[in-house]
């Protein structure tokens, strides 16, 4: 079996993180089978789309189970965007919907107007990202990615985590300052997609992997 899993929920932009990982010479597999997902030495939970559709096919799969289990075994996890936004308690995304609650926190949507000024959502785009203190990306996936990087967003809500600790990075967009990237433990999710943000979004799926021990 594949060292690492891509989950298949039906919502996700699996060939490019799978095409990002391959040229990484990764050992990656799509799958939406709990079993090999639950055995996987590493699991990646891509995404787009809507909140409460992604909950209800994890759901349908069977596969809330075999990623909590991963998770709680201390085994690797790396979300990206809309597989970021579902670790967290609940999203107010079409009304309130629990989430997977790994991570306590809500996923909320920009604001409509920032000082007077109209917000263009989604996001769509290059923005930049910075690290919450001083420690910069030191210890992270984001090892070795320059402060204010420029990475790739598509998206209309964001992760307001409850605790500081689990946030890795801010992002600036128009004005509003909110968390794009989180490390807690074993886990490392990004609302940006590493994959589509060039040399240095492929950096952060390498330095994961290797942190890891997965390559």
């Amino acid at each position: 079996m594949s060292k690492i899993i891509i989950i298949d929920y039906n919502l996700g932009n699996l060939f490019s993180v799978q095409h990002a990982c391959t040229s990484l010479g990764l050992d990656v597999k799509v799958s939406q089978d709990p079993i090999e997902i639950k055995n996987a030495e590493a699991i990646i939970l891509p995404g787009v789309g809507a909140f409460n559709e992604a909950m209800i096919n994890l759901e349908k799969l069977n596969l809330i189970e075999p990623i909590k289990d991963h998770i709680n075994n201390n085994k690797p996890f790396f979300g990206i965007c809309l597989g970021l936004q579902l670790l967290f308690t609940e999203s107010e995304e079409f009304g309130n919907r629990k989430g997977l609650n790994i991570i306590e926190g809500k996923v909320v949507r920009f604001p409509k107007e920032i000082e007077g000024n109209k917000l263009i959502v989604p996001q769509i785009g290059w923005n930049t990202i910075s690290p919450k203190d001083s420690k910069g990306f030191k210890d992270s996936p984001l090892e070795g990615i320059k402060d204010n990087e420029f990475v790739y967003f598509v998206h209309s809500y964001f992760v307001a985590p409850e605790n500081e600790e689990d946030i890795l990075t801010y992002t600036n967009y128009e004005g509003h300052r909110y968390c794009s990237s989180v490390r807690k433990n074993n886990i490392f999710a990004t609302q940006f997609h590493p994959e589509k943000s060039g040399k240095e979004g492929l950096k952060i799926y390498k330095n994961w992997a290797k942190q890891n021990n997965l390559i």
